[in-house]
């Protein structure tokens, strides 16, 4: 409540150049926390390399399976970088249609958006305030809560597959410990093939040649 009644609703333009600022800082945060994994890794990195010499594999793959953690940890900030990426410009196109309609318009993409990024611990926070402005500027609808994939999500970083604990020892160690990536499929192992009639032709025309110089001496 005002001092004289009824609080007036905020400025539609205030709002989203609010909601873009908050935005542009999760991205910032994000791309703070993909730095220091990084970094993360390659200490472990080391640690592994380190293992492989001492002939350690039971470290070593214990080590492995903490690099595999931190590459898909970093694949799913990316993902959350990119659905932020995708308010951001939704953001955008609100404020051009609030030029033209005088209103804010409601947005499936940012919806789409939003309910990803809310499952995501590192902004959940912030996503979840925001929604519920939103909600009340009409720009999206109420949310549920989907917990099934936040379960899968967590199950999947739990269990590292041995084929992709295989992989990055293999590439840490350069070969010393784990197995060689398997190739795509449908592409084939290079395989000597035997001679094709091309070549057997070529030794026609060989042959042929030969006859027309001898007779070209006598």
């Amino acid at each position: 409540m005002g001092l004289f009644g009824k609080t007036p609703e905020r400025n539609p333009k205030d709002m989203v150049n609010e909601w873009s600022s908050k935005l542009r800082k999760e991205g910032y945060q994000l791309d703070r926390q993909i730095r220091s994994i990084k970094r993360e890794e390659e200490k472990v990195k080391r640690s592994l390399k380190e293992a492989a010499k001492k002939n350690d594999k039971e470290t070593s793959i214990i080590l492995a399976k903490e690099i595999l953690h931190a590459r898909k940890a970093i694949s799913k900030i990316y993902t959350s970088k990119a659905h932020i990426n995708s308010v951001m410009l939704q953001m955008k196109n609100q404020l051009a249609t609030l030029r033209v309609a005088g209103s804010l318009s409601k947005s499936t993409e940012v919806m789409q958006a939003m309910q990803r990024l809310i499952r995501v611990p590192e902004v959940a926070q912030t996503m979840q305030n925001m929604s519920k402005e939103m909600m009340k500027a009409g720009i999206i609808e109420e949310m549920l809560d989907e917990t099934m994939d936040t379960f899968e999500d967590t199950e999947e970083m739990e269990e590292a597959a041995q084929t992709e604990v295989d992989k990055v020892l293999w590439e840490i160690t350069e070969g010393k410990l784990g197995e060689a990536p398997a190739p795509p499929v449908g592409e084939r192992p290079a395989v000597e093939e035997p001679a094709e009639p091309a070549e057997v032709e070529d030794e026609e025309e060989i042959e042929e040649m030969q006859s027309r110089l001898a007779a070209l001496k006598s």
